[in-house]
């Protein structure tokens, strides 16, 4: 039986830091560019994404976390300034009287729209134009790679 090995090597461990150092300083730049273009933070572009893309512009909280991969707590307090800016709103589930539902507001539909052409535009600056199309290519296939096996069960590779 083949051993395997149960550490990476120095460099699978300088390709690991390197991607997640890369990828941190590409969400901090592209963070600082949705920012000042717009006034949103990443966060706020996430809620209004997802609320945008939702049948009637509304989703119950719950639903809205785990679309946004977020924990219901964070994304309580988040909504919370979200609300208070007038973002966002939150209403009375009409299917189930024990919840709540988010609902794009107005003004938050008007700053997501205001904010989605110059948020793509450095997407597409910052990340795109650094690369040819078959390393775009290349780095479909690695996160769908990566998606792939974090989506099997925990005990993979225990047996």
């Amino acid at each position: 039986m083949a051993r395997t090995r149960t550490l990476p090597t120095a460099d699978e461990l300088r390709v690991w830091r390197d991607y997640i150092e890369t990828a941190e300083a590409l969400r901090a730049a592209i963070s600082a560019r949705l920012q000042s273009d717009s006034a949103l933070s990443p966060g706020d572009y996430a809620v209004l994404l997802a609320l945008s893309e939702a049948e009637g512009h509304r989703m119950r909280s719950s639903d809205l976390a785990a679309r946004i991969h977020w924990e219901r707590s964070r994304l309580s307090h988040h909504l919370g300034r979200m609300e208070k800016r007038g973002l966002i709103a939150r209403e009375e589930c009409v299917t189930d009287s024990r919840g709540a539902e988010v609902v794009l507001a107005p003004a938050g539909e008007s700053a997501f729209h205001g904010a989605t052409v110059p948020h793509l535009r450095a997407v597409r600056e910052l990340f795109v134009d650094a690369l040819t199309p078959q390393q775009v290519a290349a780095a479909g296939e690695l996160v769908a790679a990566l998606r792939a096996h974090l989506a099997q069960p925990a005990d993979r590779g225990t047996e």
